[in-house]
């Protein structure tokens, strides 16, 4: 995305023109604005509150705020680095009252599992794949969003925006408005923390992977001795 005020010849840049309508009270124009930048917004905002519906509530407000100001955008940064620079101002504004409400509790301590969304992804419903992959892909992606969750949240911020959201350094930089050598060093040491957690959590099933207890070597039990003839023994 260009995040230069004029294109070649002197033409208004997309994002300028853009925001000009919506200014002007174009509502498909917002529509559009806000279909682009849903998923990066809404990834920002739960990569600082780690809750869904505060998330949604924080990209809500952010949209509300920017269309507010929404005449003032020239174009210095495209319109999803000054609405993500909105959002995480809001987000992290929002995490100080909630911090405040819990009386300074720590995040950490509060516990508790990811809630379980009931609608599927739009990866998952269009992807046509057998019910236990999807279930799969889903336990899959429930076990890596709770350990990015767990990172610290100056690499949290910095891994969604660089590894989720694909940002160049340079934009995960203008979005934060930190050094893009802080950028590089908290993204390494995000992936370094995040593929610690992934390893303990793998050792850790190692010893139930392929379990032959249970159900299974009761009906392997019972299946040979029918063949054989006989009855097996009640355990």
């Amino acid at each position: 995305m260009s995040l230069t005020l004029l294109k070649p010849g002197g033409a208004v840049s997309p994002d300028v023109e853009l925001a000009g309508r919506i200014a002007r009270g174009d509502s498909e124009a917002l529509c559009a604005l806000m279909r682009r930048c849903n998923q990066t917004l809404y990834r920002t905002a739960r990569s600082i509150l780690r809750d869904d519906a505060d998330a949604e509530e924080a990209v809500q407000e952010a949209y509300f705020k920017a269309y507010r100001v929404m005449a003032s955008f020239r174009g210095d940064a495209s319109l999803n680095t000054w609405l993500v620079r909105i959002v995480v101002n809001e987000s992290k504004q929002r995490l100080r009252q909630r911090k405040r409400r819990l009386g300074l509790v720590p995040l950490a301590d509060l516990g508790g599992d990811l809630p379980d969304l009931p609608e599927k992804s739009m990866y998952e419903a269009a992807s046509g794949l057998p019910p236990e992959q999807v279930v799969l892909q889903a336990q899959t992606r429930k076990l890596l969003e709770s350990k990015i969750d767990q990172l610290p949240d100056t690499f949290r911020m910095v891994f969604v925006l660089r590894a989720i959201e694909e940002m160049s350094v340079e934009e995960v930089a203008d979005c934060l408005d930190i050094p893009g050598a802080t950028v590089r060093t908290r993204y390494f040491r995000a992936r370094a923390l995040l593929r610690k957690a992934l390893e303990r959590e793998m050792a850790d099933g190692l010893n139930s992977a392929f379990s032959f207890a249970g159900d299974r070597c009761d009906r392997i039990v019972a299946a040979v001795m029918e063949r054989l003839g006989a009855t097996a023994p009640h355990r």
